[in-house]
Formats: C-alpha cells, structure tokens, sequence
C-alpha cells in the first residue's frame, strides 16, 4: 500500500469542532503518521495537494442492518443467505461512496461478511457486528406470527434475531455470539415496529437476564447496545451499564438524567420512521405492521430536542431497510434543524468512537487514527448539508489508506 501526503489541507477537528488550517497528513500504512503545520519530508509518498479543501474523518452509521434487504423480517429468515449476500453488496458499495467508512450492524451481519469486506472482495465501510441480536419469546427479534407454532426458516440464517429465555440461555447466546467475533452484543429490550406479536410498550427481558447480557459483554470487553423505545425500558437499561440506547422516541426527562449520569449515549434514527411512513409497505413491510410506526413518528423529533437540551451525547444511526437505504444521508437534514452542526458530525465521527470504546482509533484526524478521511469542497462545520451532496460535494473518499473515489 502506498504512503499518502496531503498537503494544504484545512483539517476538520470533530471533536472541538473546529478547522485547523494549512495542515499536511501523512497516511503510512492504512493509519495516519503525521499531521502536522509545517512540511513533511515523504519522498516515497504519492502527494495529493488539497488547495485547502476540507479533510475529515470518515463518517460512522451506528445503527445498520446491511443483510435486512427487506423490512419483512419474516420473510427474510427463510431467504438463502447467498442470495442476501448478493443483493448487500451493492447497499455496502453504496453507503462507502456516501462517506461512510465505519458502520455497526444492529443484527444480521457476522465474522463472515466483515472479513469480505475488510479483504476487499466486497467494496463497503468497516462493518462492526453484533452477530444476531438478543430477544425473548415473542420480542422483537421473534418473527413468528401469532398463529405460528412451526418455524420454517432457523435461527443461524438470514435472519436479525435469536430467540432465548432465562439467564443461563441468554448467557449461552451472548458467548456463542461473542465466539464468533461480535465486537458489541445488541438486546431486544422492548417492542418494535418490525416484530409481529409484541407492542411498542412492552418491555423485554428480565432484570436478571439483562444483567447476564450485560456482564458477559463487560467481560469480553465490548459494549451492549439495546433496541429500546419507552421511558420504562430505557430507564430499567441504563443503570444496568447498556452503553447505547437504539431508537429512544418515547423517553422522558429522567431518561436524559441517566444518559448523562451512566455516561451512555443515545441513537436516534429518525429516518427510518419518515421513509416507513412514506414507502414502507411498497418496500415489503407488513401492512399490519405498519400502523405501529405512527406510534413513534412525531415521538422521535420531540426525544431528540429533549435529547439535545439535556446534553445528552449522541450517534448517528438510520435502521433503514431494503430499497429505503437510499435515504441514509437524509438523517442529517431532519437531525440538522434541531442539532448545530459541530454537535452532528461529532455523533458521526469521535462520539461514536468513543461509545464503541475506539477513541483514538476511528472519528479524528490525529496521530495513529485509522486513515478513514473525506475530502469535502466546502466546510460541514458551517453547513451540514454537504455531507448530503456527495456527487458534487465528495472529492476523496479513504478507508485504511486505500484511496476508492478520486475526482481531485
């Protein structure tokens, strides 16, 4: 691989939100080397002068399902899993030309599809995996209808979800994900949309089993995500050591009290309810099912200026599925006229990294980072919206030092 030094650059500082001028970067090695304000000596490195256009981290989708290509879940665990495979390699290829060089997956992706991409045999972001996620009988990884006592397809397929019940099952479930190589381990912690038999209300899991979940991941030293909607679930999650809280539209003032007193930080994913609304069902989502999202449409804006207000730290994540993939950018505009630009990009950058228990690793343009960089013609700092352009707006795209888009 060959070394890399951009010169005049104006490099985006995520994390203090600002822009530090007439920077040179130094990429050796699939990590950045050098940044520095005064000359770099590379004679071995290829030069890309910037003419001081903007550098900044890679973007980081926290809230993914590459596999879900469809939103009947149902029908998506009796898929063959090649045939998956085959129609997410284009939604992997589409969401790294969009800027987006680290994604976590939120159920459905494993060991096996990382590692393609990683080798490149199949072009997408760095893919952060749960394995299959966590539920209970009848939660929301539990895709049998209420009518079903059989089930055709099997849980280690296509499918989001495994289904387990009590402490010594959930522990057996989360070391057989983490086994595989999860580098986080997702809870269905309350209803959803998606999920057949269980309301939007309800909460998941016992107290004991969620302290199970949680301390094998503390073991293996990943974190816990968990899929929660109410006030009564997120608030039973927090204190119990869940890092991030997927969704969070019907939380309250005490919920932003225990994001910020545990340190925990808060996926909105806002868009996946506006597309749902508009296309869900053309795009395969049950009709039945598709009332439920009206339950959390308006819900969602509310939770994020309580979020905002309250100075809870957030990602930032889509859940979009299927065809509605094409949307992913369009989280930042609906989020845009609530959170000031600095705050966002932080949520897509070094907030992620730092949930993740990456920092240092990924979301920052310093010293040993991975080399994940975008090359921008103007400044998302003083408007987020060219993050939402990336055809004219998108001159660079870098994951670990290769280059994959080049217009400059």
């Amino acid at each position: 691989m060959q070394n890399v030094l951009f010169t005049n650059a104006n490099v985006i500082d995520t994390r203090n939100g600002k822009v530090l001028a007439d920077q040179q970067v130094l990429v050796s090695n699939g990590r950045i080397a050098q940044v520095s304000a005064g000359p770099i000596q590379a004679e071995d490195a290829q030069v890309i002068d910037l003419h001081g256009r903007f550098l900044t981290p890679g973007l980081c989708d926290s809230h993914v399902h590459v596999t879900a290509i469809t939103p009947n879940f149902a029908l998506l665990g009796t898929m063959s899993p090649f045939y998956v495979t085959a129609k997410t390699g284009p939604m992997l290829e589409s969401m790294l030309m969009r800027g987006f060089t680290t994604v976590r997956d939120a159920g459905g992706a494993d060991y096996g599809l990382a590692l393609a991409v990683e080798e490149d045999a199949l072009l997408g972001p760095r893919i952060l995996y749960c394995g299959k996620a966590i539920s209970q009988t009848g939660g929301h990884g539990d895709m049998r209808s209420p009518g079903q006592h059989t089930f055709e397809g099997c849980f280690c397929c296509a499918g989001l979800g495994r289904v387990c019940d009590g402490v010594a099952e959930v522990r057996r479930a989360c070391r057989d994900e983490i086994r595989k190589g999860a580098t986080q381990i997702k809870i269905m912690a309350s209803g959803g949309v998606s999920s057949p038999t269980d309301r939007i209300d309800s909460t998941q899991f016992s107290l004991e089993e969620i302290d199970a979940i949680v301390e094998e991941a503390t073991a293996a030293n990943i974190h816990t995500m968990a899929h929660a909607y109410t006030a009564r679930a997120i608030n039973r999650l927090l204190p119990r050591g869940v890092k991030t809280i997927e969704h969070g539209n019907l939380m309250d003032e005490e919920s932003c009290r225990l994001f910020v007193e545990h340190d925990a930080y808060l996926t909105p994913t806002l868009v996946i309810y506006d597309s749902l609304a508009k296309e869900g069902v053309e795009a395969g989502l049950p009709k039945e099912m598709a009332a439920k999202v009206f339950d959390v449409l308006e819900a969602g804006g509310k939770a994020l200026e309580m979020a905002q207000r309250s100075g809870v730290k957030m990602l930032f994540g889509t859940d979009l599925l299927g065809q509605m993939e094409r949307h992913q950018l369009h989280e930042f505009n609906i989020r845009s006229e609530v959170v000031p630009a600095d705050d966002l990009l932080r949520a897509a950058t070094c907030n992620a990294a730092d949930a993740f228990g990456y920092t240092g690793d990924f979301g920052e343009i310093i010293e040993g980072a991975r080399a994940d960089m975008l090359v921008l013609e103007h400044n998302p700092l003083d408007d987020i919206k060219v993050l939402t352009r990336p055809e004219t707006e998108l001159s660079l795209i870098m994951k670990a030092g290769r280059i994959y888009k080049q217009t400059l």
